[in-house]
């Protein structure tokens, strides 16, 4: 399940946030509750740790654990219920000056179900979960094979989930019994195309339906197998437009797959810069060649949202977050396909001097 770029900016946004605040001592308070846990166990453990916090003999940080604590209880107190993906809730005195009262809570319904439980005073805010969240990326599949076998694994985020496993018919390279050399080739190369088409209809069973999330697929396996495959596979044209790479590995099978992973790190870091680039691109030659089918700035985005004539509406992460919020829910709302450049490339740099906002249209708009 990967997470959208407008919860990842919320995610971004709020991490970077309770990432700003020190306590002076252990003082300030973080807590996660996993999806479809009891919120009133949690709000009376927290009880009981505001009054064993009565015990501290600091007199500046019992009084700040103990009002962070109680400001935790009381926010926890306003749900009905523990949300679908369970809740993180950060509480603290985050004054600057020391001996001034600031206590403050933040919550949040995490973008993916929490699984781990945590209550913890510290100086600084528990965030490596969320952070964790942020590092789940798109799907891409593996496919690593030889004249031998083959294995089909989706990438998740660091994850390699295994799909199929299979093994060919194609006999070795020394024939037996009394073929004769031609005819035991001519059956080692027929053996090798069933082997695959066999690979490629695994793949359309697997992968087709996955649509739009499938962002990609990378092949490798040790000598040229892994390129007769893509020429004579058969593999459906739909993914065959999505095989970002090709590598050359020296094992198949589990093995196969960790080298595939290892060899294709820069790509698969690289790919996400490339999509924002091109469509950044193609904002910029529409503008140039086509220009009633763009538009830009906040005043001309706007209207064009409100006309419903958006298809693609690009977003600077440079933007406020009031900004930021306004134009992707209303882009949203309006079937608008949403993207968030980032400001590392030469593209999202030129989106900065349209303002950040800029659209592409549905039609021309005159």
């Amino acid at each position: 399940m990967a997470i959208e770029e407008k919860q990842q900016q919320k995610l971004k946004r709020i991490i970077k946030e309770l990432g700003l605040h020190r306590g002076r001592h252990t003082e300030l308070v973080s807590v996660y509750v996993p999806a479809g846990y009891d919120l009133n166990k949690i709000i009376n453990h927290l009880q009981q740790e505001s009054g064993t916090a009565e015990n501290i003999k600091s007199t500046s940080t019992r009084k700040n654990v103990v009002a962070a604590l109680e400001k935790m209880i009381q926010h926890l107190r306003l749900y009905t219920r523990t949300p679908e993906h369970g809740i993180a809730a950060f509480s603290g005195n985050v004054a600057e000056r020391e001996g001034d009262m600031d206590v403050r809570v933040w919550s949040l319904e995490p973008p993916l179900p929490l699984n781990i439980r945590i209550y913890r005073c510290d100086k600084d805010f528990v965030l490596d979960p969320l952070k964790e969240m942020l590092e789940v990326k798109d799907v891409y599949a593996l496919v690593v094979m030889d004249r031998r076998e083959a294995d089909i694994a989706l990438l998740k985020g660091k994850r390699i989930i295994p799909l199929v496993s299979t093994q060919s018919n194609v006999p070795g390279k020394y024939k037996t019994g009394g073929q004769s050399a031609h005819r035991f080739d001519q059956n080692r190369e027929l053996a090798a195309k069933e082997f695959y088409r066999r690979i490629a209809d695994y793949m359309k069973d697997q992968l087709f339906s996955m649509g739009k999330d499938l962002k990609g697929i990378l092949i490798g396996g040790p000598g040229p197998t892994k390129f007769e495959f893509i020429e004579t596979g058969n593999i459906v044209t739909e993914l065959k437009n999505k095989i970002l790479g090709v590598k050359d590995l020296s094992y198949t099978g589990e093995f196969g797959l960790q080298e595939l992973l290892e060899k294709c790190q820069d790509l698969l870091a690289s790919e996400q810069i490339a999509d924002e680039k091109k469509v950044v691109l193609k904002f910029l030659e529409l503008l140039a060649s086509r220009p009633a089918m763009v538009s830009y700035g906040k005043t001309e985005v706007e209207k064009s949202l409100d006309a419903g004539s958006v298809e693609i509406l690009l977003l600077s992460d440079t933007l406020d977050d009031a900004t930021m919020d306004h134009f992707s829910d209303k882009g949203e709302a309006e079937g608008a396909d949403v993207r968030i450049i980032s400001i590392d490339t030469r593209e999202g740099s030129q989106l900065s001097d349209f303002g950040g906002i800029a659209a592409i249209l549905r039609y021309e708009v005159r």
